[in-house]
């Protein structure tokens, strides 16, 4: 299957449907610089920043969205991810799908990619494979990770690390005299919430080695977790992030919540209520610590994770085996967010869901709780939602049950480093949104307005929202 007409198809109106979008676009957002405050980049490669050995490295080793794609379309698992097959194999197999793609935002982003990066216009599919792997390979040769963030115009990134994690690339990064952009930790605790885990009193172990605390009840895990927050602290932090499939938030006490620890480490089983009494716990007092600390906290929900069990055990985590969820949300998330909105400890919210069918719940969650010292945000069309309608009725239901231009906007969530064009593709969809408005009369036709508001959007409400406290 490929395409007879190889001509670009991504010109300089693309996803901008009128003059109006066009000029909110080129006048006001290209501009702007990309603060990426949540992806999965690889700290370690940025810190030893060396050119990258070919295109799969940077564009298929790991892409969980690709392999997906893949698999879709009955590609076998060794031309995916075998060990034993080339680069090439692997790149032609991509070409091969990419037409089949036409439709899901994978299409888009690869054109845009291949342009932005190296200026490739032809379409990526079998009969280019071969041209465009040698191209790209080539131009790889002199391109570093903080060269490609520059021409991206990342000013600042944060990055998703472990509470165990020494954070010595984050270090090393931080001491370079290269440009590049500042990049910051993102701490992530999701291993403490698995309680019933078989592995669950190693990861406990690990996390009181670094902290240099004997866990051996309550006190002495919240006593370690703030000792990490204190360490990330020092070395940049100042967001956090939670990817849970609810938010946790049963009735606990203190006393309780240690008796489950104590339980757990005793190696007696827990049943499901007592998990989620000391996960309650544990988020609570973790979200406390952020206040206290006056970091930005986040909150993933709803994914469905690892789904085809086989698959994780061959090949581990995040390797496109996971889904949309349909679990109840609001309730819990508004008794969390109250508990700590009732005793003055809660800091700024991002809330991103998964299923596109609690929209207008988690649209209308932070106007609960926002006041002059404490914002909260929905966040962008996270993962599965962040194509062109998932992020265009995104910023419709924002706009319709919030304050669209308060909007803190995109981020990659990505561990590739060619994925910063998604900025552009977000930018180029909320313009023509706010475009298509005006030119319909629902807007006055104010362009130097609503560029600034575009502007904000892009770059300056984030910044003010995630700036650093003392």
């Amino acid at each position: 299957m490929e395409f007879k007409n190889n001509e670009p198809f991504i010109k300089d109106n693309f996803l901008l449907q009128n003059k109006t979008a066009e000029r909110l676009y080129f006048d006001f957002a290209v501009s702007m610089p990309i603060i990426d405050y949540h992806n999965h980049l690889p700290p370690d490669v940025i810190a030893a920043n060396q050119p990258f050995a070919g295109i799969n490295e940077i564009w298929l080793d790991g892409d969980h969205y690709k392999w997906r794609a893949m698999r879709s379309l009955g590609v076998p698992e060794k031309l995916i991810t075998g060990k034993e097959v080339s680069n090439k194999e692997k790149f032609d197999q991509w070409a091969y799908t990419v037409p089949f793609t036409a439709g899901n935002p994978l299409f888009h982003w690869t054109h845009l990619e291949l342009q932005r990066y190296f200026g490739i216009k032809t379409l990526l599919q079998p009969s280019t494979s071969t041209d465009i792997f040698e191209e790209t390979n080539k131009q790889l040769l002199d391109l570093t990770p903080k060269s490609l963030l520059n021409d991206m115009k990342v000013e600042m990134l944060c990055t998703t690390d472990d509470p165990i994690d020494d954070l010595s690339d984050h270090q090393t990064i931080a001491s370079s005299n290269q440009k590049g952009p500042e990049v910051l930790p993102g701490f992530r605790p999701d291993n403490i919430f698995g309680i019933e885990e078989d592995q669950y009193l190693d990861y406990v172990m690990a996390l009181g080695d670094v902290a240099e605390t004997e866990i051996r009840d309550l006190d002495s895990l919240l006593a370690a977790l703030k000792s990490r927050v204190d360490y990330f602290h020092q070395n940049g932090c100042r967001i956090s992030d939670h990817g849970l499939e609810f938010t946790h938030a049963a009735d606990f006490t203190h006393g309780e919540a240690d008796a489950v620890l104590k339980k757990r480490i005793a190696g007696k089983p827990l049943s499901a209520d007592e998990a989620s009494l000391f996960n309650s716990c544990v988020l609570y007092e973790l979200f406390v610590m952020y206040f206290d600390f006056g970091w930005t906290q986040q909150l993933h929900l709803g994914a469905l994770r690892g789904n085809n069990q086989k698959l994780k055990r061959q090949l581990g985590t995040d390797v496109g085996c996971d889904s949309i969820g349909d679990f109840d949300q609001a309730k819990n998330l508004s008794k969390l967010l109250g508990m700590l909105n009732d005793n003055n400890k809660l800091t700024n919210t991002i809330l991103y869901n998964l299923n596109p069918a609690m929209n207008e719940v988690f649209a209308t969650m932070p106007g609960n709780f926002n006041n002059d010292k404490v914002e909260i945000q929905w966040g962008t069309a996270w993962w599965f939602l962040d194509q062109k309608d998932g992020m265009e009725s995104q910023i419709k239901t924002l706009s319709n049950m919030g304050l669209l231009s308060k909007f803190i906007g995109m981020l990659t969530d990505s561990r590739s480093f060619l994925s910063f064009p998604r900025h552009e593709y977000f930018r180029r969809l909320l313009c023509n949104t706010i475009g298509n408005d005006i030119e319909k009369g629902l807007l006055p036709n104010d362009i130097v307005f609503f560029g600034k508001m575009v502007q904000n959007i892009c770059y300056h409400n984030l910044k003010e929202f995630i700036k650093h406290k003392n």
